[in-house]
């Protein structure tokens, strides 16, 4: 598939890069992560104290209904939480954060449980800044285990590329970097699990540049025991209902 031009994107970056920093915002979702989000968000402090090519904004927590001590431990380092009164869940929740800090040019949305790893999210926001990406996309080496047979993996690549004409290798991945305006321009985000799957197939069917970038992140991961299976299972039925949602408002598969 023949992808457009980015639009109006090339000219704005010029004219920012030579007059002001951009200003870039964290959006981390969080369900129950009270034993990783402190650690996340410290080495996310460390890294925006270190990297000063751009000017950070707000970090901002969106708690989606935790009943442990999320919202006590995100509290105590990022700039903002937003406490859902309910479990809405991934989808809803970036949806809401990415509306708090709209005023950024840059939003990054990273996972609670990064841990240190988290001090490398910089990195996604290289080619936005040099102009060449509107969505920069992390893609993470494997640690040499699955946790599980694939099949979610499988069914949001083949499902991306059918309705995009995309090839991704890291559909899932929920570790992003996106211009703001794109998110104006493809809102409201997709339910739950099937977020990462719906903003990579609107932000290229509307002529955005998608690109992956290698960057060594590493979170928690899923078990083979019921509760990891019960995920994989919620996540696999997210998907496969996001990606029917696409098809039948688009022009069908290519």
């Amino acid at each position: 598939m023949m992808r457009q031009e980015s639009k109006h994107f090339t000219e704005k970056v010029k004219v920012r890069a030579m007059s002001i920093k951009p200003v870039v915002s964290i959006v981390i979702p969080a369900w129950n992560e009270a034993e990783r989000i402190g650690l996340t968000l410290g080495s996310l402090r460390e890294m925006c104290a270190e990297r000063q090519e751009v000017k950070w904004g707000d970090l901002v927590v969106v708690d989606d209904g935790s009943t442990d001590g999320t919202s006590d431990e995100a509290s105590r380092r990022a700039d903002r939480v937003i406490r859902n009164a309910r479990n809405i869940g991934k989808g809803g929740s970036l949806d809401i954060g990415w509306r708090a800090v709209a005023g950024s040019d840059i939003i990054m949305f990273l996972d609670a449980d990064l841990g240190n790893s988290a001090r490398h999210a910089a990195q996604l926001l290289g080619p936005v800044l040099q102009g060449t990406a509107d969505m920069t996309v992390a893609r993470i080496a494997k640690t040499g285990k699955s946790g599980g047979f694939g099949l979610a993996k499988g069914l949001a690549r083949n499902g991306i590329y059918r309705l995009s004409g995309l090839y991704t290798y890291a559909p899932l991945s929920g570790q992003r970097a996106i211009r703001t305006e794109v998110l104006r321009d493809i809102s409201p985000l997709a339910d739950g699990f099937g977020v990462e799957v719906g903003l990579t197939i609107d932000a290229v069917r509307k002529g955005y540049r998608v690109v992956e970038v290698d960057i060594p992140f590493r979170h928690r991961e899923t078990g083979r025991d019921w509760q990891g299976f019960s995920h994989r299972r919620r996540q696999f039925f997210a998907i496969g209902a996001t990606l029917l949602r696409k098809w039948r408002r688009g022009t069908g598969w290519q």
